[in-house]
């Protein structure tokens, strides 16, 4: 599966909150993101532009895999998300298995981010409202897509950012604007 993605600073929720709310979107209880990020022991995700990440959200644990972006547009990459079993022991015994395995932790991205979920055309479309530690407000669009619709589901996600007043896209990870806040890239 593709995760077709766009995301974009200094997003004005109000705003975003209204046009949703015309399109019918449905909001998701507010959630809070911990994104623990590791890079890899043969080869830097940094320069590969891959991304191996833990993301706690209370007691649920996920962890995912992000191949390298496939487009200048838009953030379209393949994703691999799989569940692990629920609390911080969970969490805390795969990211060891990690570290022992030669993967070396990178930074944690924390956000507090708010769901809304539409349908345009063919497409389930995800809006996130993140309010990310150390960087500000960004928005998120998103479809997840078979490789066989991605031109349809890129139209439709550059279609639906339009609609939102979303202009200007950024391109790069919270983890790459979180290193580059702290002098660390």
């Amino acid at each position: 599966m593709l995760e077709v993605e766009m995301k974009f600073a200094g997003a004005n929720f109000a705003d975003l909150e209204r046009r949703l709310s015309e399109w019918g979107a449905r909001a998701d209880p507010p959630i809070d993101e911990a994104d623990h990020y590791f890079n890899a022991p043969d080869r830097d995700f940094a320069r590969t532009d891959e991304a191996l990440r833990v993301r706690r959200i209370g007691t649920l644990n996920h962890v995912t895999y992000k191949g390298p972006k496939r487009d200048a547009q838009t953030k379209t990459r393949a994703e691999i998300e799989v569940a692990l079993a629920h609390g911080d022991e969970a969490a805390d015994k795969f990211m060891e298995m990690l570290r022992c395995l030669g993967y070396r932790p990178v930074a944690v991205v924390h956000k507090s981010r708010r769901i809304y979920r539409t349908r345009r055309g063919d497409f389930a479309l995800e809006i996130c409202l993140d309010d990310v530690e150390g960087l500000g407000k960004f928005a998120e669009v998103e479809i997840q897509a078979p490789e066989e619709n991605l031109e349809a589901a890129r139209n439709t996600l550059l279609n639906a950012a339009a609609e939102l007043g979303l202009t200007a896209s950024e391109r790069r990870s919270y983890l790459e604007l979180l290193l580059k806040a702290q002098g660390k890239q």
